[in-house]
């Protein structure tokens, strides 16, 4: 884990990939926990410490995770969640390169709870959620195209979804039609920045996570991180 950000109401972290952000049945031990372990040593805080879990990303997915250190903060983030007012940019490496360099995809989402899988459509049917993202491809290596992707919806899996039904799934991504798994299990997206007004003082906050080490992600370290 590496911290990024942190103050008296607000603490960022860089995820890895294969951690949870928050327990699950799997019964391992979940970012929020270790966190919580981080402020209790750093801070010699007695008792219990507050952590508010603000959202999530993906098990495989690593990247910008945001916790609240406060209620007041949390109750705000939680809000600006909602509202849409939180900026996030993710990465992405696909095998495939999409027809277009720069497009917006909408799409509507059916969730299948027990696939834990997301199904995307042209048009809008019962049940489904629409989805809106941008990309832009902003890199290239021997074998992966880099995306850059902006949200303006928060479906699951939405981006893994979506890129998928254009052709391009994200590299290990065998859920949703890559070849191969990665190594390490992970999948190849990365939630690389967030912005956001601070929830108590109202200045602007801008964080980058590093770009994972391993494997293909390494042709894009020299320009991009």
């Amino acid at each position: 884990m590496i911290v990024l950000y942190e103050d008296n109401h607000v603490i960022i972290v860089a995820k890895d990939a294969g951690e949870i952000v928050q327990g699950d049945k799997t019964g391992d031990e979940p970012l929020s926990e270790t966190v919580k372990t981080y402020i209790k040593e750093r801070y010699q805080k007695p008792g219990a410490v507050f952590l508010g879990v603000v959202h999530r990303l993906d098990r495989p997915v690593s990247g910008v995770v945001v916790f609240a250190r406060t209620s007041k903060a949390l109750s705000r983030l939680n809000e600006m969640f909602r509202a849409g007012t939180v900026s996030k940019t993710y990465w992405a490496l696909v095998q495939n390169a999409p027809k277009k360099t720069e497009a917006t995809l909408t799409h509507y989402l059916v969730r299948n709870e027990q696939k834990n899988k997301s199904f995307a459509y042209d048009h809008e049917r019962q049940g489904a959620k629409k989805a809106v993202l941008d990309y832009k491809v902003i890199g290239h290596s021997d074998r992966y195209h880099l995306l850059e992707i902006h949200l303006h919806t928060g479906r699951h899996h939405q981006i893994r979804c979506q890129l998928a039904s254009i052709g391009c799934p994200i590299r290990g991504d065998l859920k949703y039609g890559a070849p191969r798994s990665n190594p390490d299990g992970s999948i190849s997206l990365h939630a690389r920045s967030i912005r956001f007004e601070h929830p108590v003082s109202h200045t602007d906050i801008y964080v980058e996570a590093p770009i994972p080490a391993e494997g293909p992600w390494k042709a894009f370290a020299p320009r991009n991180s």
